[in-house]
């Protein structure tokens, strides 16, 4: 995915999506032809409330299922096109998730699992286990390095999921309510260090959310009704983030 052949265009490119689910004789349309285009380094918010089409095309965009028409390419590559294992190789190498759930490891401690991703790399253990402990470290989670997810709260669970989701410096990191289950205050801690990560290490973010809230953190906010983008408009007032 790095070259110079590639820096110049955008970083996500959806071409033409359409998505339909057979549903016993009927046939349900989530997505009509859809077009999108991210740009290297952009935090894009994918908005819309329950039923909009946001979580099917997420799920697109990460590769989680293939449209029924069109085509998604990620750095050029067309992902809509490679197999499972292929799929499962791209991600380990170029995508990072941040869930609402944490998806965190029960039997893992926090410094476990963020180190998860760079083991996929082959990083030996000492190192990945070094890494995980100074970027746990930066998120707060200093005092929790070998504690299991059941031994933390929800707002300290979704601080090693952001360090998990960046640890392996992806090109893109997808953050699927990234804070639902957070209260305010830590909702705004959480988005602040997405946020910073992403620009610390000029990275794209799709942040799929129903929250006005979250949604001004964004440059750009695509705006989903129905399963069509309805607005695709740059964000003026664009939050920035405090340091984490």
């Amino acid at each position: 995915m790095n070259g110079p052949d590639l820096r110049s265009r955008p970083i996500i490119e959806v071409k033409n999506v359409r998505k339909e689910y057979p549903i016993g004789d009927e046939t349900v349309v989530a997505l009509k032809r859809i077009n999108l285009s991210v740009s290297r380094g952009e935090i894009c918010c994918i908005f819309g409330t329950s039923g909009s089409g946001k979580s099917t095309l997420l799920n697109q965009l990460a590769g989680m299922e293939k449209p029924t028409r069109g085509e998604v390419l990620i750095g050029g590559v067309p992902i809509s096109r490679l197999n499972e294992n292929q799929l499962a190789a791209f991600r380990q190498q170029h995508l990072g998730f941040v869930f609402q759930s944490y998806n965190l490891l029960p039997n893992l401690t926090a410094t476990e699992n963020v180190a998860l991703p760079l083991m996929f790399r082959g990083v030996p253990k000492a190192q990945r286990e070094a890494a995980a402990r100074k970027l746990l470290t930066r998120v707060g989670l200093a005092h929790r390095l070998d504690h299991f997810p059941r031994q933390m709260s929800g707002g300290q669970q979704q601080r090693a999921g952001i360090a998990r989701a960046f640890i392996a410096r992806p090109d893109v990191v997808f953050a699927d309510e990234p804070t639902g289950n957070l209260d305010s205050k830590t909702t705004v801690e959480i988005m602040d260090m997405i946020c910073t990560f992403a620009r610390d290490y000029h990275q794209t973010i799709i942040l799929v959310t129903h929250d006005p809230e979250m949604a001004a953190y964004a440059s750009r906010i695509v705006k989903l009704i129905d399963g069509e983008i309805v607005s695709n408009q740059v964000n003026p007032k664009e939050r920035l983030p405090h340091e984490a």
